[in-house]
């Protein structure tokens, strides 16, 4: 199988990664790409949100697979201009995507199929949003209806801060804050077959403790061993199921990764979010313990067969990832950033390093290009193991200016190892 997968993150590395390893990938492409991906894919130069584009580069590689992993494009419509040239593509339509482009659809899709969420008012002018936010109260919770690169989501117990959030906006989402952990669970479909994953936790605040504000987010675990063992299947009875459905009803079915963010509150599991691609970096710890090959996987979910793949399979251990971060990031970051230490961790035995804003400067040293630079990424029979080695290759890591959280999996590692 020829595989062309677009974006250049470290999403899309992970991706890579896997599907260089999978026996049945004959080419693979990746574009635009980056630094790390260069080194398991052919790279191509095109505009990601260009569809006419993207489907031509996909033409002209003969690709048999087109995996489409960031949002924008999904958004824009891409995935839908590959369909149109007869190519198998791995995620949902434009129309289907408005699940994550616009948070007041999402709000209408859950809704209509009855999964639980969080009470909110879709606000758009500034009576409504004061009316709203007095209406819940603290901690408030405000969101861009738009997409915001995972950085459009306000939580606060600052009525002006809220409110200036809001204001800047313009439609906006006001909702209950939410209590209880987090997780996150991604579901591949066909449209009507729906797979879900195994889920995962991410850590989406700057700094440790869950302090400073929301990033992309800067780490991330699995397994999850204080959650439910019948949390999966909850899920999918009471959300990713009934939301395929509803699509399918609507006459937009939704092909490809369904990603819930979940909330296990004290009233049971409510969705925060829905996102219509795989999360970074949720999918570079999700992909590390799947052991079932990918490309078979997305390649049914493109082609309504998912019906018919045996069951997922799945290692025993643990994955943690750890997110190296630009000077200044989530504000605007430095770059051009030599990085160093790269060659160290490869040498590693169960970590490695996935690429995210990387490029390579005019010498062809590695330098940073972006505010999420890179994430290592590791394995082990536990999540203290999977901890300590992702660590490991985090010290061997040289970038000036750059900063990264110190407690990703700490907790919960350390609550597992006293069992």
């Amino acid at each position: 199988m020829k595989v062309l997968v677009i974006g250049g993150g470290a999403r899309e590395h992970a991706l890579c990664r896997s599907l260089s390893i999978d026996p049945d990938v004959t080419a693979l492409h990746c574009a635009p790409g980056n630094a790390g991906i260069a080194e398991v894919a052919e790279v191509h130069a095109v505009d990601a949100l260009d569809g006419t584009a993207v489907a031509g580069l996909a033409a002209s590689l003969e690709a048999e697979l087109v995996v489409v992993g960031p949002e924008a494009p999904l958004v824009a419509g891409v995935a839908d201009a590959v369909r149109e040239r007869g190519i198998p593509v791995f995620g949902p339509s434009a129309e289907a995507a408005r699940l994550e482009g616009s948070k007041a659809f999402a709000k209408d899709v859950m809704a209509a199929a009855n999964v639980p969420t969080a009470r909110a008012y879709v606000c758009t002018s500034p009576a409504e949003i004061d009316a709203a936010l007095d209406a819940f109260g603290a901690p408030y919770v405000v969101k861009d209806d738009g997409l915001a690169a995972g950085k459009g989501v306000v939580v606060t117990s600052d009525l002006a801060a809220a409110r200036e959030h809001a204001l800047a906006c313009g439609r906006v989402v006001i909702e209950e804050f939410l209590d209880g952990p987090e997780v996150s669970l991604f579901a591949v479909t066909d449209g009507e077959t729906v797979i879900p994953l195994q889920p995962a936790q991410d850590f989406k605040r700057a700094l440790d403790g869950d302090e400073g504000p929301n990033t992309g987010g800067m780490g991330a675990y699995s397994p999850l061993p204080w959650a439910d063992p019948k949390l999966v299947d909850e899920v999918m009875e009471s959300v990713l199921q009934p939301t395929v459905d509803e699509l399918r009803r609507r006459g937009t079915p939704f092909s490809g990764l369904l990603y819930a963010g979940l909330a296990i509150t004290s009233r049971g599991v409510r969705v925060i979010e829905f996102n219509a691609r795989f999360g970074d970096p949720e999918t570079q710890v999700v992909l590390a313990r799947l052991k079932t090959p990918l490309a078979g996987l997305l390649h049914a979910a493109a082609t309504g067969a998912l019906a018919t793949l045996p069951p997922l399979r799945w290692s025993d251990g643990a994955a943690v990832t750890v997110v190296v971060a630009s000077h200044n990031y989530p504000g605007t970051p430095r770059t051009g950033d030599v990085i160093e230490g790269l060659p160290e961790v490869a040498a590693l035995e169960n970590a490695y390093v996935l690429h995210a804003g990387t490029a390579h400067d005019a010498d062809g040293s590695v330098v940073s290009a972006g505010g999420r630079v890179l994430s290592v990424t590791a394995t082990g029979p536990d999540l203290a193991a999977a901890r300590s080695a992702a660590y490991e290759g985090v010290g061997l890591i040289r970038l000036a200016g750059s900063h990264h959280r110190t407690d990703i999996a700490k907790r919960v590692s350390e609550r597992s190892s006293e069992r």
